[in-house]
């Protein structure tokens, strides 16, 4: 064969490029769980609204001046029963002439206040009771977990009942709290001891053991650190829970006194006249229905975000 019918071969240039793969900035800040979390949160429109709500119905709770002058009982006159809106009362009267609005701003103190509370002792009773058994196990483990078990079969709600009825002649603040999240925190203890669980098996709880700390001492500066975030969106989502649960026991009668001011008792109150004055009811359900779902849209946004894998599949 001559070598004008031989085939041509084109070999395309080689670039001398230099490419880095996976390369590791050196100079990047290092990132946390709460710093990339806070990166997710604060790109979505929905945690700005929920976050929102909540900071109005705290410094309606917390400065209810700043939303009305008009005093919620003072100023009560059967003249104005079931009256519509009018100048300085934007929602009209109840049905002793009372001001809606004002009862509505007045009373998110109590339920507000009714809900931290329960949520607090709620929240430290599951931390120590789940902290304690994930870590230390064995008997232990075991004891606290059967308790755990059989606060986790009472529902809260039924058990608040009973603990009002026993205590009527206490029906305050403190006590429907206690009522409440002293029978709420069995959820919460399964959650901090499953992540407890998680975190004692890490490589820095080893070392820490190494250096000759004590056990008690770990617990406390390095495992409970390390899986409190879990609760912080149990603690969000169960305040939401504890509102409600005032507001339901207070409309069935057996919560805080008829005298005191709460949303639950202005839906009891007004549900004698829900025929020929209905928003005497619809108001105060709205204002619950707002904060609740703005608590729990809280809690679940902040989950995500602390959930790599659910930042991952967005």
């Amino acid at each position: 064969m001559s070598s004008d019918s031989a085939a041509t071969h084109f070999v395309a240039p080689v670039k001398d490029e230099t490419i880095a793969v996976d390369a590791v900035r050196v100079d990047a800040k290092p990132t946390s769980l709460w710093s990339d979390a806070w990166r997710d949160l604060r790109k979505r429109p929905t945690f700005w609204l929920a976050l929102a709500v909540v900071f109005v119905i705290l410094l309606m709770a917390v400065w209810p001046t700043l939303f009305t002058q008009t005093p919620p009982n003072a100023n009560c006159q059967l003249a104005n029963s079931n009256g519509g809106p009018a100048q300085g009362h934007p929602l009209g009267f109840t049905f002793q002439g009372c001001d809606i609005w004002a009862r509505i701003v007045w009373g998110s103190r109590t339920s507000l206040a009714v809900g931290l509370l329960a949520t607090l002792i709620g929240s430290t009773i599951g931390l120590v009771m789940g902290a304690l058994a994930g870590f230390y196990g064995g008997w232990l483990d075991s004891l606290l977990s059967r308790i755990g078990d059989i606060f986790f079969s009472i529902p809260y709600i039924l058990a608040a009942v009973v603990v009002m009825s026993v205590f009527w002649q206490f029906r305050n603040v403190f006590t429907l709290a206690l009522a409440i999240g002293g029978f709420a925190w069995a959820s919460t203890a399964r959650v901090v001891r499953a992540e407890v669980l998680r975190v004692r098996q890490a490589d820095f709880i080893t070392a820490s053991r190494a250096l000759g700390q004590s056990r008690f001492r770990i617990l406390l500066s390095h495992v409970v650190p390390n899986a409190i975030a879990p609760l912080l969106v149990i603690s969000t989502i169960g305040l939401a829970a504890a509102i409600v649960a005032e507001a339901t026991l207070t409309f069935l009668g057996v919560g805080l006194g008829s005298d005191v001011m709460s949303w639950g008792n202005d839906i009891s109150q007004a549900q004698q006249s829900l025929r020929v004055a209905p928003m005497a009811l619809i108001y105060p359900s709205i204002a619950l229905t707002l904060t609740v779902l703005a608590f729990i849209l809280l809690g679940e946004l902040i989950r995500d975000a602390l959930d790599p894998r659910a930042r991952a599949r967005r």
